[in-house]
Formats: C-alpha cells, sequence, structure tokens
C-alpha cells in the first residue's frame, strides 16, 4: 500500500508541474490569433525611350530569378502599357503588391507579336530593359542586378529601353 500511494503521489507532482509549466508557456503566447494583414503596396512602372509609338510597352514583374527577364510566365505579373507618342514613353501600375522584393523586365513589342524579337545572332531587334537599369552586354542580367525592394504603400521604378 505505501509503494502504491508513494507511486501516485509522483504521479501528482508531475502532473502539476506539467500545469504549471503548460500555463507558464501559454501566457507568453500571444492572444488567439487573428487574420494577418500584409501590408500592400503599388508599384509605377515608367519607361522611357521608345524609338516610336509603334505596337506596346510589355512589362513582367519577377519576384525571383526563376524565369527573369524572358520567360514571362513565370512572372508574378504581367501587363501591356500603350506608348504616348508625344513622350515615347509609357506607364504601368501593378497594385496589391506584397512587400519584398522584386525585379521588372521590359521590351517594346513593336509589332504586337507578344515577344521580343532577335536577330540570327540573338541579339534584341526590339528594344528591351530591366529594373535597375543594368548596362548592356552579351547575355540579359540577372535577377540580382535587377532587383528592388518594395516597402511603403506606394513606390515608382523608371526604366529606359535600349535598342
Amino acid at each position: 500500500m505505501i509503494r502504491r500511494t508513494f507511486t501516485y503521489r509522483r504521479f501528482q507532482i508531475i502532473a502539476a508541474l506539467s500545469v504549471g509549466l503548460f500555463l507558464t508557456v501559454a501566457s507568453a503566447l500571444p492572444g488567439p490569433l487573428e487574420a494577418q494583414t500584409t501590408g500592400t503596396a503599388t508599384l509605377t512602372v515608367h519607361v522611357t525611350g521608345a524609338r516610336n509609338a509603334k505596337g506596346k510597352i510589355r512589362v513582367a514583374l519577377f519576384r525571383d530569378g526563376k524565369g527573369f527577364p524572358n520567360d514571362a510566365s513565370q512572372a508574378v505579373h504581367t501587363q501591356a502599357g500603350d506608348i504616348d507618342p508625344q513622350t515615347l514613353s509609357a506607364q504601368v501600375v501593378f497594385a496589391d503588391l506584397r512587400t519584398g522584393a522584386y525585379a521588372v523586365s521590359v521590351f517594346h513589342d513593336e509589332n504586337m507579336n507578344e515577344r521580343l524579337d532577335k536577330n540570327f545572332m540573338g541579339v534584341p531587334k526590339e528594344g528591351y530593359g530591366a529594373s535597375n537599369n543594368p548596362k548592356k552586354k552579351m547575355g540579359p542580367p540577372n535577377f540580382n542586378e535587377a532587383k528592388f525592394q518594395l516597402s511603403g504603400t506606394e513606390q515608382s521604378v523608371e526604366m529606359k529601353l535600349m535598342y
């Protein structure tokens, strides 16, 4: 009988300690979970330097390097903008974006075939560009060269087309 009481007493102590530990940890946790609201932002993309007003400016917005800059199907958003014939520029607005790192690629789709035309050596025949306006080089810019942080509620980037 003494052994049974001793085991039962040990069980009570362990149970009391467990409840105390649970209450201590639970009091340190935040209250009931609420729907988390993520900050949203609006990004305005200004594209300058079109050589004419034919066609559209096509803009692709990427969150990582996958597909950047040529595969718009990997972009989180794509949009086409009309070219202002007076200024030979275009503007595209992306709304309700999560804050974070992004990169933008653009091209002047002069013949409206929805792709960047290249010559037989792979050199673009239409204007193109990327955020941060990386310098012209052999091959396209990589995501890290073009990425920027979208923070706050409104932000804009300006890109100049290269031909």
